[in-house]
């Protein structure tokens, strides 16, 4: 099912998010790589089957396969990461946040796909899991990369809203 027709089956009082996911998609603040691929990764944040089989049908009619493959990896390795940053940024014992992680991330470094991109996706995600250090870790390097402002908000509205299509997905 293509994404246009899964957001004709939210109901109605869903109505603002099928409005929002509809502009979104034609907003000229992100390319397509980066549109399509903050869609695919943040589909897969949200678990949910048929918002991940919709943005999987259009990303894969949209990106390249590397970019497919780099948008999967953010959506995992942030499903990591999210959790490991969010616990030594919230436990109070500030020792965990000395210790190295010890968790392999070799993606980051070499995601197959321009940098900024990947970040781009890895930040979106970030905001749906709730970790403000990978937030803040991911837009420092994005403004490091030359990334406007207004092209980090486009992600993560569009994060916002794919994030509320899964929750009243959920609950149909």
């Amino acid at each position: 099912m293509a994404l246009a027709e899964l957001a004709q089956t939210l109901p109605d009082y869903a109505k603002d998010l099928r409005l929002n996911l509809s502009s979104l998609m034609s907003d000229a603040a992100l390319t397509d790589q980066q549109k399509f691929g903050t869609l695919l990764a943040c589909a897969l944040a949200t678990g949910v089957s048929p918002l991940v089989a919709a943005a999987d049908a259009e990303a894969g009619a949209k990106l390249s396969p590397e970019a497919v493959h780099a948008a999967r990896a953010a959506a995992a390795i942030m499903a990591m990461n999210n959790v490991y940053y969010r616990f030594t940024h919230l436990a109070s014992n500030p020792e965990y946040r000395t210790l190295p992680a010890r968790l392999r991330m070799n993606v980051i470094g070499a995601p197959g796909i321009e940098k900024a991109d990947f970040e781009l996706f890895c930040l979106a995600v970030s905001a749906i899991n709730g970790c403000g250090a990978c937030v803040d870790s991911h837009e420092k390097v994005l403004k490091q990369h030359g990334v406007k402002t207004e092209t980090i908000q486009a992600a993560v509205r569009l994060a916002s809203v794919v994030n509320a299509v899964g929750a009243v997905l959920r609950t149909l």
